[in-house]
């Protein structure tokens, strides 16, 4: 649960618009693997609930046993860095767009985003 917890953290965001891309991903202090700025974090805009069905309910996709993709389309807004350092890092305006997600999923639980 640490890791879907974790993944909630850095992947849902069911109110976050494109203007707020610096503000929610500094105080969810969200990191790169290495502890500096995330280059890119989408952020989906949904509930819990309806992100975590894609485990259960999305495709399987044939390459890869634990990668799921939704049947439908999610809102999703992506952040990309502008500038600085952690913990300062700037984000450009956010790009919002509607898209089948692709998770990438432990026990039932989505643990991974992957960018397609």
């Amino acid at each position: 649960m640490r890791r879907y917890q974790k993944f909630l953290n850095q992947h849902q965001g069911p109110f976050v618009n494109v203007e707020t891309c610096t503000s929610e991903i500094r105080s969810r202090n969200i990191v790169s693997e290495t502890g500096d700025c995330k280059p890119v974090n989408s952020l989906i805009r949904a509930g819990e609930g309806a992100i975590a069905a894609v485990c259960s309910g999305g495709t399987q996709l044939y390459y890869n046993r634990n990668l799921f993709q939704s049947g439908t389309p999610f809102s999703v807004v992506t952040c990309t860095l502008r500038s600085g350092q952690w913990p300062n890092c700037e984000y450009y305006r956010g790009r919002l767009s509607t898209r089948y997600i692709v998770l990438g999923c432990e026990h039932g639980w989505p643990v991974h985003y992957q960018v397609m």
